[in-house]
């Protein structure tokens, strides 16, 4: 990190700015908003620049900075100076002789001149949000604060003043710093955000009083969350949000790394992934941990990859919870045969080819999987099976063996939307043989059907894949 963001409290202080044109100007304008006494030093003044100086009570000095600045004295009297001329070596003057008194000084569009920045700003009083590059993309910075104007309303800033109102009482209420922060993060999850967006102000206050009561009994929670099939930007937003304020992260084998980066840093994370014939706890030993955390009043995000309710054991999983009388909710995520089909450019459906499609399970039981095949064998239907790498021969035979013809089109997906994505194409009579010639590992989504022949002329490169 090249530079330390602050925020500096600047009402009623002085500060001084070198230059009395349009660059300065601008600068005065933030400088009143954050309430400062601002004094100019220029050998003239703009109109708009002098209005800002009388109506924050400074001073204007109409003279050069070299005769301004004849005594220590004078600078001392400052918290921070600007220098906001068109001069390059009048700004840099001021710079040097500033770093002698050690005090902030900021130079505008010279960055080896400067002490601190002054960044970006989306400004919902009195939460002021700050985007700096340390003087490197200015350009880039005010791009990313337009963003963030469009996705946080201007209202934001009542949400803002209201908790300060409250703060000094939740403090009383609840002593533990950690459990007041869990009391925010859950209250703006909630309906208090859009009470305040629409000046709601009365019900506000009900949901505070109501929150703060129910307090006094908190309770544990589970959230089970699907992570999608590996790619981070396939999350939903509740998803990240959920993810981002719990206190245990209790997660599988195919949550992908970059998606476990986004959890609550300081989140207690535990891995409980299953591979074949390796499961780190059996199911039940995963369900009376979800119980065990929530009872002792944790939020817990049970992360899955893909989607918890499709062959991800979800509905065990809150079976037990519901059992348990622990509160839940439920995230869905994008499934693998969605995303990952997505990515490889074959479409699940398509007029011209399947008007239908199955997911199915390719797990072996007793040796063989259990898969009603006569019902699979249909000319115009997508046949999508998750983990069916191990026992795929004998689904391609049994295929066949019904009756399904054997230059049906077969696409292998392996590790589907990561930047390791593998996509082989072949056939049910030689997509066996293709699997040791590529080298495909787990895990591995299977496609069947006439759609796979899309995918060479649909396939498409996200970033990152």
């Amino acid at each position: 990190m090249d530079i330390f963001p602050i925020s500096l409290k600047l009402q009623q202080q002085r500060c001084l700015l070198v230059g009395g044109g349009r660059i300065a100007y601008r600068k005065a304008q933030l400088l009143q908003r954050a309430g400062a006494i601002i004094d100019v030093v220029a050998p003239s003044i703009e109109a708009d620049l002098e209005a800002i100086v009388h109506a924050t009570a400074g001073r204007y000095w109409a003279t050069d900075f070299a005769t301004y600045q004849h005594t220590d004295a004078v600078l001392k009297d400052y918290r921070l100076v600007i220098a906001a001329t068109n001069q390059a070596h009048v700004n840099q003057q001021v710079f040097h002789v500033c770093e002698q008194h050690k005090i902030l000084v900021n130079s505008v569009d010279d960055p080896p001149h400067c002490r601190f920045m002054v960044p970006a700003i989306v400004d919902r009083s009195p939460l002021v949000i700050s985007i700096a590059s340390n003087g490197s993309s200015p350009v880039l910075s005010r791009q990313i604060r337009t963003k963030i104007e469009t996705i946080i309303p201007h209202a934001m800033g009542k949400l803002a003043q209201f908790s300060g109102q409250w703060r000094a009482r939740v403090k009383q209420a609840i002593a533990a710093p950690e459990q007041r922060r869990i009391f925010w993060e859950e209250l703006y999850a909630g309906v208090l955000p859009e009470l305040l967006l629409h000046d709601n102000l009365q019900a506000a206050e009900q949901t505070m009083q109501q929150a703060l009561a129910a307090w006094q009994q908190p309770q544990g929670e589970v959230y089970l969350v699907g992570a999608g099939p590996g790619d981070p930007e396939l999350l939903t937003i509740k998803a990240l949000r959920l993810m981002q304020q719990a206190d245990v992260v209790i997660y599988d084998r195919l949550v992908s790394d970059p998606i476990l980066d986004l959890c609550r840093r300081d989140a207690e994370k535990i891995y409980v992934g299953k591979a074949r014939a390796n499961h780190t706890l059996p199911q039940e030993s995963i369900n009376d941990l979800l119980v065990h955390y929530a009872q002792a009043g944790k939020r817990v995000c049970r992360l899955k990859g893909g989607d918890p309710f499709i062959f991800g054991r979800g509905g065990e999983e809150i079976e037990e919870l519901f059992a348990a009388g622990v509160r839940f909710q439920v995230v869905p995520g994008i499934t693998a045969a969605s995303g990952c089909a997505a990515y490889a450019g074959i479409p699940l459906t398509h007029r011209d080819y399947a008007q239908s499609v199955r997911f199915l399970t390719g797990h072996l039981k007793a040796g063989s999987p259990e898969l009603p095949w006569h019902e699979l064998v249909y000319e115009h239907q997508t046949l999508v099976l998750y983990m069916g790498l191990v026992g795929l021969e004998k689904i391609c035979q049994q295929l066949i063996a019904h009756g399904q013809r054997a230059d049906m089109p077969v696409a292998l997906i392996s590790k589907g939307t990561t930047p390791e994505q593998k996509v082989v194409i072949g056939n049910l009579h030689n997509i066996v043989e293709k699997v040791a010639e590529h080298q495909i590992q787990a895990p591995t989504l299977t496609i069947i059907g006439e759609v796979v022949r899309l995918h060479e002329k649909l396939q498409w490169q996200p970033r990152g894949c």
